[in-house]
């Protein structure tokens, strides 16, 4: 079944209650589509699907084993599930015949409600008690997983159906017979409101938020905003969506709310959303009007909110809400407009360039050593004029340093906003995209690196190609940010901010960690001198087929885009101090 539906892979950290199915990949499917990716831990196997799904929109799947399994997967399951991306977990449980439970283990490990730890955040989930019963279930969980808004499903098997002889050899799966969903087109009415807003609209703004990883649709965009003269916002939250090189796109990809990004949105008289995470948040703290600003609204995200999670973010105020894909809405608007085809395919046409976008020397004095804004500038001018596809990028990263022309040029954060996911999400693009002429990159902290660090072992034995830099501060320096506002709100003693928040005596060997697990390293750098040599070095290394890591020490301080961003989230959180 899996097979059939396409599934070309399935992490996994083995399990006895998935005994059969393990089994059965192997010496009836000779592992081989799909082919086990083994995992140190569950956590990281759902998060390789989630890194899988960012940089195709495809699902894979992962085997969880019993309740132990899934419960070790839950953070990563709600990161995939506040990413919006499709994966598909297959548990087991059991013995359910109570009859056939070994002593002790197999009652441990059997739920009566396995899914009942995760349902509140995935879409659907099923436990089939018959073979022809999970042939169903697996074709509706893969159609329920993609369909918009895609997300995290669940199929739990239990282990005396895995093990059961077969009646007869299974049929191949005509997946022509079972209903695929096809994501709604905008109403024709709403096409010609919006585009009547826009046409005449003289300060309009585009907010482009969660998009497919199409270039058509990439493309599209860019002839929507060029033809409507429209600036254009996107979001680091998720995926690039937009070219930062191009004059239309008004400021550095939004993390947090800057003075001039909220001047502009307040000063807009027409602002389309296109799927953007948090449009009510960001309404607010810019302090649109709209009564005086016509906000429309595009986005299929209301079809997964529930009363659990808060993910859904404050409910916006729009004109209008259209129910549909972004891409579905551009085009529609795109023929409403009248809007003419290029001349010449937009891969072909030089990438316009905003003035001051060439990567200049960081200004700060040498005696600071690495600063994030020295190691932004040097990742920058040794990967120019190679297709990179960065995985992650780290807080305080310089809007210099945001140079995204296409739309695997930048896969987003996690979606859950908690530590851990960096390694795994690498992992899933790395093995997507290794065969392509991509390379991935992935800057993480030292934290980030440290939590899930036993997840590097599986990129080297699959030898993927890959780039980690540590931006290594052994600090928990987000932390000692807010520690540093409370202390000031409270008058204690600002020394005491970095309490139980330093990663030092001992400092900690990333670089023997990673070795260990059979990446190539480097450093740990010191030195700015030192970094672009052993950065080629590295990337060259990387580029002939190798998982490498580059340890990068940088100082735990305030530079000013960590000063600005944090500034920006203290700003929305109506922290001035």
């Amino acid at each position: 079944m899996l097979r059939d539906l396409g599934v070309r892979y399935i992490a996994l950290n083995p399990g006895s209650s998935l005994r059969g199915l393990h089994d059965s990949l192997v010496n009836h499917l000779g592992n081989e589509d799909p082919q086990m990716i083994l995992c140190l831990h569950e956590e990281h196997a759902v998060a390789i699907a989630h890194g899988y799904a960012k940089a195709t929109g495809q699902a894979i799947a992962v085997a969880l084993h019993s309740n132990v399994g899934l419960m070790h997967a839950t953070m990563a399951i709600y990161n995939a599930w506040c990413d919006r991306c499709p994966v598909l977990l297959v548990g087991g449980t059991g013995p359910v015949d109570a009859a056939q439970r070994r002593p002790w283990i197999d009652w441990i490990h059997t739920a009566k409600d396995q899914a009942a730890l995760v349902r509140q955040f995935i879409k659907w989930d099923d436990q089939p008690s018959s073979i022809g019963a999970a042939a169903q279930s697996f074709a509706r969980a893969a159609t329920l997983a993609h369909a918009e808004p895609p997300g995290p499903v669940y199929l739990c098997l239990d282990v005396a159906l895995q093990e059961a002889p077969a009646p007869q050899p299974a049929a191949p799966c005509d997946l022509t017979r079972y209903v695929s969903y096809q994501a709604p087109y905008p109403p024709p009415d709403a096409v010609r409101t919006i585009a009547r807003a826009l046409r005449g609209a003289k300060r309009p703004v585009l907010l482009i938020g969660r998009t497919s990883r199409s270039q058509e649709g990439w493309d599209a965009r860019v002839r929507l905003a060029e033809f409507l003269s429209a600036q254009v916002l996107t979001d680091l939250r998720v995926a690039a969506s937009f070219p930062t090189t191009h004059p239309l796109h008004a400021m550095a990809p939004m993390r947090f709310m800057e003075p001039a990004t909220a001047a502009l949105l307040h000063e807009a008289d027409a602002i389309l959303a296109l799927d953007w995470v948090d449009l009510g948040g960001t309404l607010d703290a810019a302090h649109v009007d709209s009564d005086r600003t016509d906000v429309f609204h595009c986005s299929l995200d209301h079809h997964v909110h529930n009363g659990w999670s808060m993910d859904h973010q404050a409910l916006p105020r729009a004109r209008l809400h259209v129910s549909s894909t972004v891409d579905h809405l551009v085009q529609a608007l795109l023929d409403e407009l009248s809007v003419p085809e290029p001349a010449e395919p937009a891969a072909s046409r030089p990438a316009p360039q905003t003035p001051g976008n060439p990567v200049e020397q960081s200004a700060e004095p040498e005696s600071e050593g690495i600063t994030l804004d020295r190691l932004g500038d040097a990742v920058i001018r040794t990967t120019s004029g190679r297709r990179v596809c960065f995985a992650r990028l780290p807080l305080g990263w310089s809007a210099r340093h945001y140079r995204f022309t296409g739309p695997l040029d930048y896969l987003g954060t996690d979606g859950g906003a908690g530590i851990g996911s960096g390694p795994g999400i690498a992992i899933g693009a790395a093995l997507a995209l290794k065969d392509s002429d991509r390379l991935v990159v992935t800057v993480v902290g030292d934290g980030d690196f440290m939590m899930s660090s036993n997840a590097w072992w599986t990129a080297a034995h699959y030898r993927l190609p890959l780039l980690v830099i540590v931006n290594n501060n052994r600090t928990y320096f987000n932390d000692v940010v807010h520690q540093e506002r409370v202390a000031r709100t409270r008058k204690r003693p600002l020394e005491n901010k970095w309490v139980a928040q330093q990663l030092t005596e001992p400092d900690i060997k990333l670089v023997d960690i990673a070795a260990a697990q059979g990446a190539l390293t480097f450093g740990p750098v010191r030195e700015p001198s030192q970094l672009d040599a052993v950065l080629e070095d590295a990337i060259q290394a990387a580029l002939a087929g190798n998982f490498c890591v580059v340890d990068v020490l940088v100082p735990a301080q305030w530079d000013n885009n960590l000063r600005n961003s944090l500034a920006g989230a203290q700003r929305e959180a109506g922290h001035d101090d």
